[in-house]
């Protein structure tokens, strides 16, 4: 890393008897990100411009806090810039290699009793992020962080993809929070959310012919609650918000406790003219570290999954046996028995069906409750995860008789306590060689690269709902242009995609129906990333599919190397290409219940020729030979609700 300090001016302006200073500014390392920092009375703020265009107003910084207020009565005292380079490699992400590249601005602060707020901004040329440490003048040791007063100010004209904060104990089994609310559609700012508490993050916005911007946070670990935004205020101001009392049953405070000197998470902004920059923005993984090393190389890949369509009675030892035979048949790695397993199966069979996966090359993946007593859920295995000497007993179990990784469900909050059980997991279970997978959860914030066995979280309103809900099913093509530039776009997300059955039921005679076509559900396994993917698809697909869509699951991966974004946007269209190795997969997704004619400009596959799995008019899956033409253009037609793959 290297780092070289540069000279300030510091600007002042006088606005009615009222003096603003702008303290510093900083500039990504292209120039067309601008920050500048402004000292108001005593306040401190910022303001942020992409090409000369406002992206964010004067938006306030500062904590309030158990060893002052560091929100207002700031006196400046210096800055400091830097050049930050780093280098790093990732390997359960959407991208494999990063060269990072940033300026970073210290701006120094002290408050009445002369104790000390840094504020630690860094600019790429596609985010910003801020973040802050405290200093005691008097050496304490420990502080309580009550509220931030951190803001986004958006443009006036902006217009919103963000989901809203549930309230607590709500939901099934009084299971919320657990981020699986619907996104606002173009909404114009200032009208109240669905709860009337916040909205969750990431939050897009689009600035209309301006761009787009998406905010979010990473590093948030056992030390800090998870973050929110408050309900915009008239002049487009969200704020930082701590978790609500009644997350968790009550248990845990809402506010952050921390030694000394204390550094908070990231508030991450990513921005631009498109939304290139958010799809394949690193933000969440460039500013944090690995917190452990790895017990063993943890392996990722695909899964079959009984639960999603066959449901709660197919977790018995025949029907798992059926989703080893299609996991082994589909050359998948894994299969995932979910919940009530210990009671239909048990723990002595268990080990029988662990061993019959291993002899057809298939590992076991194991749905665990969260539960102490935080929510209703009745689901088994429970009480087994949430305290470490239950967990540790388990996880040695599991261990022994070969299981690979689990699934914890039904969290309900971000409070500092969760959060630090969630770290707990994931460090205990890494001593245990387990990989892990969160659902009924937080956002993951930067988690892939902190923690070497996490392997993804839900987090997100995900497959199961298009089996519960008609509404859910009939706005999945919807979704699939709005979750890969918001939620995805931050995190590895257990959507669970990839269904092929018309009818969602075992026996295809009732449930919900689909009206995405086959080539569109293909196209979702590489829209949503997740480093174990978990597939949608039932035993009958394999006599029921042609062999070039089997052939294109067997293949295709679930970790990538490199992910460009192509074109779309919400409610319109997707289109991404990744890259594993020298392979290139791209899909698209058509939003709009009407035919669709796309040109795609794809210059690094200029001149080849690809397979190309399209729509059929009947909705199944048709298969050619496409060529790129040299100029590196493409065009294609879509169905309704349809989508394409090419590789």
């Amino acid at each position: 890393m290297k780092s070289v300090k540069l000279a300030l001016t510091i600007c002042c302006f006088i606005f009615a008897g009222v003096t603003q200073a702008q303290v510093a500014e900083i500039k990504s390392p292209d120039e067309k990100i601008q920050l500048r920092v402004h000292e108001n009375d005593g306040k401190i703020s910022y303001d942020i411009r992409y090409a000369e265009e406002q992206f964010l107003e004067d938006s306030p910084l500062g904590l309030k806090t158990s060893l002052g207020d560091f929100s207002s009565q700031l006196k400046f005292m210096s800055t400091e810039v830097n050049t930050i380079k780093n280098s790093y490699d990732l390997n359960r992400a959407k991208v494999s290699h990063v060269d990072y590249k940033a300026n970073e601005l210290i701006s120094k602060f002290i408050n009445e009793n002369q104790d000390t707020l840094l504020v630690y901004f860094r600019i790429s040329n596609r985010d910003v992020a801020y973040s802050y440490k405290l200093k005691s003048k008097v050496g304490r040791s420990n502080v309580k962080i009550f509220e931030e007063a951190s803001g986004f100010n958006l443009p006036d004209y902006a217009t919103s993809y963000i989901t809203p904060q549930a309230l607590p104990m709500t939901g099934w089994m009084e299971t919320k929070p657990s981020y699986e609310e619907e996104y606002t559609l173009s909404e114009k700012l200032g009208k109240p959310s669905t709860y009337g508490v916040g909205y969750t993050f990431p939050a897009l916005f689009k600035l209309g012919e301006n761009g787009w911007i998406l905010i979010s946070e990473t590093g948030v670990d056992g030390n800090y609650p998870g973050s929110r935004l408050s309900e915009a205020k008239e002049d487009g101001l969200f704020t930082v918000k701590f978790p609500q009392e009644g997350e968790d049953n009550g248990i845990g405070d809402t506010f952050a406790a921390m030694a000394m000197p204390a550094k908070t998470p990231w508030r991450t902004i990513t921005l631009g003219e498109s939304l290139k920059p958010i799809v394949e923005s690193t933000v969440v993984f460039d500013l944090v570290e690995q917190k452990y090393e790895p017990s063993i190389d943890y392996q990722m890949g695909r899964a079959t999954w009984s639960w999603i369509v066959w449901q709660d009675n197919s977790i018995n030892y025949d029907d798992q046996i059926k989703y080893i035979d299609l996991a082994s048949n589909l050359g998948f790695e894994y299969v995932l028995i979910d919940n009530w397993w210990d009671n239909n199966i048990g723990y002595e069979k268990m080990e029988e069906l662990v061993k019959y996966a291993q002899s057809k090359n298939v590992d076991v993946l194991l749905w665990y409750n969260s539960n102490g007593y935080w929510n209703e859920a009745p689901q088994t295995p429970q009480d087994k995860m949430n305290t470490s000497i239950a967990r540790k007993k388990e996880m040695e179990w599991l261990q022994k008789i070969g299981v690979k990784g689990l699934k914890i469900d039904f969290f309900g909050g971000d409070k500092q306590t969760t959060m630090k059980l969630y770290e707990d997991i994931l460090t205990d279970a890494n001593d245990y060689g387990l990989g892990i997978t969160f659902h009924g959860c937080t956002l993951p914030r930067g988690w892939q690269k902190m923690y070497p066995n996490y392997v993804t979280s839900e987090a997100v309103l995900a497959s199961e709902n298009l089996i519960f809900r008609q509404d859910a099913l009939d706005k999945h093509a919807l979704n699939s242009t709005i979750l890969p530039f918001t939620r995805n776009a931050v995190g590895a997300m257990d959507f669970a995609p990839v269904f092929l059955n018309q009818k969602m039921s075992r026996d295809q005679k009732k449930g919900t129906i689909r009206s995405t076509t086959d080539a569109f559900e293909l196209a979702t396994s590489i829209l949503y990333f997740s480093p174990i993917q978990h597939f949608g698809l039932t035993p009958n697909n394999l006599e029921e599919q042609p062999e070039y869509v089997l052939d294109f699951i067997k293949e295709v991966p679930s970790v990538w190397d490199e992910t460009i974004y192509i074109g779309g946007e919400p409610e319109d269209y997707c289109a991404l290409a990744r890259r594993k190795g020298e392979q290139w997969y791209l899909a698209v997704t058509n939003a709009k219940k009407e035919k669709r004619k796309i040109e795609l400009d794809v210059p690094m596959l200029a001149g080849k020729e690809l397979k190309h799995l399209y729509d059929n008019d009947d909705k199944t899956t048709g298969y050619k030979t496409s060529k790129i033409k040299k100029n590196g253009t493409l065009k294609i037609e879509l169905l309704p609700e349809g989508g394409a793959v090419l590789y």
